[in-house]
């Protein structure tokens, strides 16, 4: 079975290993459907039903995005608080539609992982940092992976790291 990719990025063209990914999975469409949101809702008018019957086709989805500002991009956000209604995804006995589906987060981060602990610049680990998302997979009843986190990213990213992080994210896609 395919594999959605849900791809949020506010500057998709400007991205270095978001872009390139995203170039990657579209090499193999019998494994993955890419699903751009910005390229879909540039205005941030998102179609609810659309995105709930896109979700409910798959049973393994992939949320990818940068994470800034120890956070996902503002649409992310948005979109869970507007496609994963009452009723639908959680709180009634028609709702958990997306309950059993695999989940994952692909995050890309421009800081360092020796940075992101309790002894580090930024305190805080990756999971710790990313319990929210946790929580929040937990309340509608999906099944969380471990995250694929990519480090070190930044605008002068040498080809050969640019190229780890491809290779490292199609090993983690395939073992999800």
């Amino acid at each position: 079975m395919k594999t959605l990719i849900i791809v949020v990025h506010p500057h998709i063209t400007k991205s270095v290993i978001n872009k390139r990914w995203v170039e990657e999975l579209l090499k193999y469409p019998e494994k993955y459907t890419v699903h751009l949101l910005q390229e879909n809702y540039p205005e941030g008018n998102i179609d609810v039903l659309a995105e709930q019957r896109l979700v409910e086709k798959y049973d393994k989805i992939v949320f990818q995005f940068p994470f800034y500002w120890f956070n996902c991009p503002a649409l992310l956000k948005q979109w869970f608080d507007e496609v994963l209604t009452h009723g639908w995804a959680y709180g009634s006995e028609s709702g958990y539609r997306m309950e059993g589906k695999k989940i994952a987060l692909a995050i890309s981060l421009g800081v360092n992982e020796k940075d992101l602990n309790e002894t580090g610049k930024y305190k805080y680990t990756l999971k710790e940092l990313t319990q929210p998302f946790e929580l929040t997979f937990e309340y509608i009843k999906v099944k969380l992976q471990d995250p694929f986190a990519f480090y070190g990213i930044e605008h002068n990213i040498s080809e050969s790291h640019l190229a780890l992080g491809v290779k490292s994210y199609l090993e983690f896609l395939d073992k999800f």
